[in-house]
C-alpha cells in the first residue's frame, strides 16, 4: 500500500467508502467489544468515526481498507481496552493492526514538532510520515530495537530479575536497549554483565516481537553464560536469580514467583526452555 499513502484522491475516496472500516485509538487503547470470552476490534464504517488524525492501515485481502483514528480522548460510552488486556485473544490479523495502530499513534502523539527547528509538523502519507511546516523535512515513525535474553549456565538453569518498580514475585528475563554503534549481540553481552555481573559466552538469536510501549522491537535471545553468582546492579534490577525448572514450576505454583505475561516475547522464551507450559498460579497472581 506504500504507493497509496501519497494519493490523496484514492485516501478520500476509499475513506467515504461504505465498505472501509476504521477504529478508534487515543492514548494506548484501542475501540473494542467485550464478549464471554475474547475481545473483538470495534471497527465501524469510516463516515461513522470522530475526527482525528487519520492512518492508514492497509487493505485486507477481501479489499476493505483499514484505517485508525487518534483522538485525544475516546467518549465515554465506547468500550476501550489496552494491547496487553486484547493482544491474548485477538486474532493474529487484528492483533497486528491493532499493533500498527498503537505503534503509529504513540509515536504522532509524541513527535508533534520538529526536532530541527521546533516548528509544529503534521501527518502526512496517510500518517507513515510527519512534516515539519517550516523546513519542510520529512520524519518517520521510529522503533527502537531492544534485546531480551533467556540466559542460561551450564547445569541447565535460567537467569531471571525482578525489576525494583514490580510487584513483589514477578521475575521476567532480561532486557536492555541497542546503543547507537552496537550489534545486537553486542547488546546482550552487556545488558547481562551491566545487571547481573553475569558474563555471556554465547549467543543465539530466534525471532522478534513488535512491543509498541511505546515504540520497540524485541529481539529474542538465548544465551549461554559463566557458572557464577548473579549480582542485581540495584538501579534497574533489584533481585537476580538462578533457577532451575523444577523450582521454577514450583515456585509459580505457590504463587511466589509470577511468571511474564502470555502476550510477551519473555513467556515465549521462558516456555522454551522449560520445555512445558508454565504451571497455572495461584488466583490473583498475575503478571498484570
Amino acid at each position: 500500500m506504500t504507493e497509496r499513502r501519497g494519493d490523496q484522491e484514492w485516501l478520500d475516496r476509499t475513506w467515504a467508502s461504505d465498505t472501509s472500516r476504521g477504529i478508534v485509538v487515543a492514548q494506548g487503547r484501542v475501540a473494542a467489544l467485550p464478549s464471554d470470552s475474547s475481545h473483538a476490534l470495534l471497527w465501524q464504517p469510516t463516515k461513522e468515526l470522530p475526527d482525528g488524525e487519520r492512518y492508514l492501515l492497509g487493505v485486507d485481502p477481501g479489499g476493505v481498507a483499514r484505517f485508525a483514528v487518534r483522538v485525544d480522548d475516546i467518549p465515554q460510552h465506547v468500550p476501550t481496552l489496552g494491547l496487553r488486556a486484547l493482544a491474548p485473544v485477538l486474532a493474529e490479523d487484528d492483533l497486528c493492526l491493532a499493533l500498527h495502530a498503537v505503534g503509529l499513534a504513540n509515536w504522532h502523539a509524541a513527535h508533534t514538532h520538529c526536532p530541527r527547528c521546533g516548528s509544529p509538523t503534521v501527518a502526512v502519507q496517510a500518517g507513515a510520515e510527519r512534516r515539519c511546516v517550516t523546513d519542510n523535512t520529512a520524519h518517520f515513525p521510529r522503533t527502537d530495537p531492544a534485546v531480551i535474553v533467556l540466559v542460561t549456565d551450564s547445569r541447565g538453569r535460567a537467569l531471571l530479575g525482578h525489576h525494583r518498580d514490580w510487584p513483589e514475585g514477578r521475575f521476567s528475563t532480561l532486557a536492555g536497549f541497542v546503543e547507537p554503534g552496537e550489534s545486537a549481540e553486542s547488546a546482550v553481552v552487556r545488558e547481562v554483565a551491566e545487571e547481573s555481573r553475569i558474563t555471556i559466552t554465547k549467543t543465539h538469536y530466534l525471532g522478534s516481537q513488535p512491543w509498541p510501549f511505546p515504540s520497540s522491537l524485541m529481539l529474542g535471545f538465548e544465551a549461554l553464560a559463566s557458572d557464577s553468582e548473579p549480582v542485581p546492579d540495584g538501579t534497574e534490577l533489584a533481585d537476580v536469580r538462578w533457577f532451575a525448572r523444577e523450582e521454577f514450576s514450583a515456585l509459580v505454583r505457590s504463587g511466589e514467583v509470577v511468571p511474564p505475561s502470555g502476550i510477551s516475547i519473555a513467556h515465549s522464551l521462558v516456555l522454551r526452555w522449560l520445555g512445558s507450559a508454565i504451571p497455572p498460579a495461584p488466583a490473583g497472581k498475575t503478571w498484570q
